[in-house]
């Protein structure tokens, strides 16, 4: 699948997403209404984003520039891939005794 490149349909995407999680939310508190069960969801809900905005955007503008990835699956792959690097740069610079 390729990109999307024009404004109205990944705006459109961001509102679809918006709406499943409301609909979702509304359909548990509905399930089971509690005060406590919507305080959980709605920390549940915000900690995601926090994780995510942290993944996606502290990572590469505060981290490391370089760490630029296009979801999750990606992202696994590139710290693995990076790990290896790193022990490979660490077994070439140790001295053989």
């Amino acid at each position: 699948m390729t990109d999307l490149k024009y404004k109205k349909w990944i705006v459109a995407k961001g509102v679809m997403f918006f709406g499943i999680a409301a609909t979702t939310a509304a359909l548990i508190v509905v399930e089971m209404p509690s005060l406590k069960l919507a305080v959980l969801l709605g920390l549940l809900v915000w900690a995601s984003c926090r994780f995510y905005y942290f993944l996606f955007h502290v990572l590469e503008h505060y981290v490391d520039p370089t760490m630029r990835y296009a979801g999750l699956w990606d992202l696994v792959m590139g710290m693995k891939r990076r790990r290896r690097e790193m022990r490979r740069e660490f077994v070439r610079i140790q001295p053989l005794e």
